[in-house]
């Protein structure tokens, strides 16, 4: 009887490095909830009075978040089937569902009636709803160079690891919102 040895199954380095990005973006995001919490069981009122957060614009924002993971992954999907013209429609459909929650984001921050300076609650609220803003400005940044790239002519043969590795930092973010969503908006 003869040993085949199995075929070696490595990860895609691309892949690895951004699982290990997102380990660090993950301690960035925990240390901030850590300070949300930290400072909301130390004070005597959690949001101060007179703070109203409206969930309706929130909401919207978040519908468009999820929707957007599911258009990036149908993308990823796709590609790797090699159809390129839906890999390029979807995540250019994603962009702009990015860019209308940013501009739902903006909106909303817009009409509060406090800011980062206000008190703890201010300056934690928008830490945490800026920086994630970034992230997502930061995605479609690089959804721009997937859809360049695809233009280029990469992505040939079903190797989507690139627009992969951009996937999975989009889902990250769209992770990190719903636990911000829950936590400013459900929890309070």
């Amino acid at each position: 009887m003869v040993w085949a040895e199995p075929a070696e199954r490595r990860i895609p380095p691309i892949l690895f490095g951004t699982v290990v990005f997102l380990a660090s973006e993950l301690l960035l995001f925990g240390g901030l909830f850590a300070a949300y919490f930290a400072l909301r069981a130390r004070a005597a009122a959690w949001p101060p009075p007179g703070v109203e957060l409206d969930p309706v614009l929130p909401s919207i924002g978040t519908a468009l978040l999820v929707a957007s993971s599911a258009t990036y992954q149908a993308g990823v999907v796709a590609g790797r089937g090699e159809r390129l013209g839906g890999l390029r429609r979807w995540v250019a459909a994603t962009f702009l569902l990015g860019a209308a929650f940013l501009v739902v984001q903006a909106i909303d921050a817009a009409r509060l009636g406090f800011t980062v300076s206000s008190d703890a609650y201010g300056t934690m609220f928008y830490a945490l709803t800026g920086a994630h803003a970034l992230h997502v400005a930061a995605g479609l940044v690089l959804m721009l160079l997937v859809l360049l790239r695809a233009a280029q002519g990469a992505y040939r043969g079903g190797r989507v690891e690139g627009a992969h590795a951009v996937g999975l930092y989009w889902h990250f973010v769209d992770a990190v919102w719903i636990g911000l969503y829950a936590t400013l908006w459900v929890l309070r």
